[in-house]
This record gives C-alpha cells, sequence and structure tokens, in this order.
C-alpha cells in the first residue's frame, strides 16, 4: 500500500517551545522516532526534552523506530500535544550518581566513627557487604544494563540520590560503626554466618536476572521480550527478590534498625515496580506470557 501525507495540528503543553510548528506533515510510512526528530529541529531543542502525546486521548506517543506513525492512532487532521520536559540527564549517570554516595560513605565512616577500639567482626563484616554491594551495582551501570530510556529530568535526580545517600549511605553507616552500635559487640555465629550465605545468593541471583533481562535488548534498542530462567518461572521479577534476600542479609550482620528502614523501603517500592511490571507483561504479550500470582515474594506478593 503507498505510503500518503498526515498532517498533524501542532500544540504546545504547559510551557510553550520557541519556533513550535502549528503543523507537521509526515509520511504514514514514517515513525514516531522521525516524528520526534523532525519536532526536536524545528524547536531546537533535545529529542529527549520532548514528551508527545494524542490530542484526542492524552496517550502517549512513545519515541521507536520500530513503530509506523500511522499505527500509534495518529491520521490526517489528529492533534499532537508537545511537553518539553526540561533539562535532562542519562538514567546510566543517575544510576552512577545514586550508587556513589553509600559507596563512598560506608567505607569513610568505617574509618572515623570508632573512637575507642578497632572495628569488630560485625562492623568489618557491615563495611565490607554493602560495599560489595554498591559497587557491584556501579559495575553493572557500567557494563551490563540496557536501558529503555536514554534520560530522565534531571530535577528527579536530587529526589533519587536522597534515597541511596542519605538512607542507605548516612543513616546505615551511622548507626552501624559507633563504638556504641550493637555491631559493636560480638556476634553470634548462628545468625551472622547464615545471613552472610543469604546475602551470597542474594546477590549472585540478581546477577544472574540481570544477564537474563540484558539478553532480551539490542544495544541501543528499547524492544521488550519475555524473561525466562532461573527464577522467573516463580515470580514476575527475581531480581527484585533476590535483593530482598540480600538486604535480608545484610540486616542480620548489621544488626541496625537503619538497615531494616532502608530494606523496608526499598523492598516496598521494587513491589510496586514489579506489579506495575507484571501488568505490562499481560498487556504487551497476552496469552504468551505465562501470567504470575506473585510479583516480587513467593506466596507473599
Amino acid at each position: 500500500m503507498a505510503s500518503k501525507t498526515l498532517t498533524f495540528s501542532v500544540r504546545p503543553r504547559g510551557k510553550p517551545l520557541h519556533k513550535l510548528p502549528e503543523e507537521l506533515s509526515l509520511s504514514s510510512a514514517s515513525t514516531s522516532s522521525d516524528l520526534y526528530t523532525q519536532l526536536a529541529s524545528s524547536t531546537k531543542t533535545s529529542i529527549h526534552r520532548l514528551r508527545i502525546t494524542k490530542g484526542s486521548d492524552g496517550s502517549f506517543i512513545p519515541n521507536t523506530s520500530s513503530r509506523p506513525v500511522s499505527d500509534t492512532g495518529l491520521r490526517d487532521g489528529s492533534s499532537i500535544y508537545v511537553k518539553d520536559l526540561g533539562p535532562q540527564i542519562s538514567w546510566r549517570l543517575v544510576y552512577v550518581l545514586e550508587y556513589l554516595g553509600p559507596l563512598l560513605i560506608h567505607p569513610l565512616l568505617y574509618f572515623l566513627l570508632p573512637s575507642s577500639s578497632s572495628p569488630t567482626l560485625l562492623q568489618t563484616l557491615s563495611c565490607t557487604l554493602i560495599t560489595l554491594h554498591f559497587l557491584k551495582r556501579e559495575l553493572e551501570t557500567l557494563f551490563l544494563h540496557r536501558f529503555s530510556s536514554a534520560t530522565m529530568p534531571l530535577f528527579n535526580l536530587f529526589k533519587n540520590s536522597a534515597h541511596y545517600w542519605l538512607l542507605a549511605g548516612l543513616n546505615i553507616a551511622f548507626w552501624t560503626y559507633r563504638s556504641s552500635s550493637p555491631a559493636a559487640g560480638d556476634s553470634n555465629p548462628w545468625i551472622t554466618w547464615p545471613s552472610v550465605a543469604l546475602y551470597v545468593i542474594g546477590e549472585l541471583g540478581n546477577l544472574n536476572a540481570h544477564l537474563v533481562l540484558r539478553s532480551l535488548r539490542s544495544s541501543g534498542g528499547n524492544e521488550r521480550g519475555i524473561p525466562h530462567g532461573f527464577g522467573f518461572g516463580l515470580v514476575t521479577c527475581p531480581n527484585y527478590m533476590f535483593e530482598t534476600l540480600a538486604w535480608v542479609g545484610i540486616c542480620g550482620v548489621t544488626w541496625s534498625v537503619a538497615s531494616v528502614l532502608f530494606a523496608t523501603v526499598a523492598v516496598g517500592q521494587m513491589a510496586i515496580w514489579a506489579q506495575k511490571r507484571e501488568v505490562r507483561y499481560r498487556r504487551e504479550f497476552g496469552g504468551k506470557y505465562q501470567k504470575k500470582r506473585s510479583v516480587m515474594l513467593p506466596g507473599l506478593w
């Protein structure tokens, strides 16, 4: 079928964009990525700052080269709204900066806080496990993860970083490495070493899940697939399940309420993400996807 020219009415949403055209014409064979490219070129704005929605129902039009613009529901004469999302920062850099906080804070306070005696076994183990956890995250961010979105609004960086720098960094470190900390006392081997074992299982399981997820997306692509493998037949997001196991192990070593607080907040947030992913899998893949009763913790959530 021969392609035809589609002309759209263009309107700003929120703050007006400089030189935003009132109309835009594209071939019906063009992709939604071409739509973003033309608007970015016209407004002299980074393509990552733009969010385009349909005027008919307000639904989001994704920036992808795999979807013809005619498949988005847009027709000749349709209206589109264009929003400037503001200054952006790459997701990869976001994660690097988030995890850098606890990665630096824990070794620093481990050496600075104890005043009357050397760090105990539990304090040394706590620093080692937490530092390795965030070092692993940094390495995965730099060399393993493939992101579906290139950037996020710069303003969100400060909110996201506070979660790690304050809750996982300063809060846990301050209450764990002080001489009056419960971790400054003697360890109970019946609790400490099973906790370390749980941590190791959690970290290795989490790494395996990330490797599976990486294999579903090509470099620079944003395609999605159905993950299979260890843990994926049990819950929607085994990466979150194993992350939880690792933090249960850390809590068993630190004996810190601060660790429990961070783990509780983190698990709650991961549970929300896991539920959304289950909904998305069911919507995108239909009968091809085996529905899960538990999205993160078997029999619990």
